[in-house]
């Protein structure tokens, strides 16, 4: 889980030199860090094109490539940034929805909040002062820090969590809080919750839908794209790619 800040990776990207056309370079949302190195795998497999992966949360990645960073293929955890990279002239069309996210509540073993579907345990360990660090995707530039916020605020609970906050630059390095024992608790993605990394770390509970806005992603070609992008980009929508999507705890949008 070292890997899950990910500034060293965009810094990299950033000045890479430039890819020949059998190499995909990717700028995928942190949520993706796990299955999309799966499937990134399983792509060089079968084509023999090599794959360069560099993750953060939505909102600075998408601000990046309308800096100019050297990207041909955008995963985004909120399909509103690849609208607005599509205004922006930067995309080629206007992208296809590849998964629905989801979010957990987890609590590191040893901690002494309460661990629901609805929050309840959260919102009485801020109310007694139990709870003294929570940690969340900064919900500015990150898509799972905004659907956390939506639904501490649903749960009743914001107000009372925001002096607490332990704000990671993306929802990997919120796990990582989480994971180093750092916070009492975090609001993070599911599909990373999933991985071995939080094998028997401690105990989480699957968010309801309702209690945020869905967290519908998507992915876009960005202008220049080369061969072996939009063969990724073909392939992260087919049929092979999507057993690896659900075992991460994705939905699979219907088209």
């Amino acid at each position: 889980m070292a890997r899950l800040g990910s500034a060293v990776l965009v810094l990299a990207a950033l000045f890479a030199p430039p890819a020949s056309a059998d190499v995909a370079r990717v700028a995928a949302a942190s949520d993706l860090s796990f299955a999309l190195e799966e499937i990134a795998a399983a792509f060089a497999r079968e084509t023999g094109h090599e794959t360069r992966l560099t993750f953060g949360s939505s909102g600075n990645l998408a601000r990046q490539i309308r800096e100019g960073a050297p990207f041909d293929l955008f995963l985004s955890a909120d399909e509103w940034y690849v609208a607005l990279l599509e205004k922006a002239g930067r995309t080629d069309g206007a992208g296809t929805p590849y998964a629905i996210g989801r979010i957990v509540v987890f609590a590191p073993a040893g901690s002494p909040v309460g661990v629901d579907a609805e929050l309840a345990g959260v919102r009485s360990a801020l109310a007694a002062g139990r709870l003294k660090r929570l940690a969340i995707a900064n919900p500015d530039h990150a898509p799972y820090g905004r659907a956390a916020r939506e639904a501490l605020e649903h749960a009743g609970a914001w107000a009372l969590a925001r002096p607490r906050l332990a704000l990671g630059e993306n929802v990997s390095q919120a796990a990582q809080f989480a994971l180093t024992g750092s916070v009492d608790a975090a609001i993070i993605a599911y599909s990373l919750v999933l991985t071995p990394a939080f094998r028997d770390k401690g105990t989480h509970a699957l968010l309801p839908e309702h209690m945020h806005a869905p967290l519908r992603q998507r992915m876009v070609l960005l202008k220049g794209a080369g061969t072996a992008a939009r063969e990724l980009y073909v392939f992260i929508g087919s049929a092979k790619a999507r057993p690896v999507l659900e075992r991460y705890g994705f939905g699979i949008p219907a088209r």
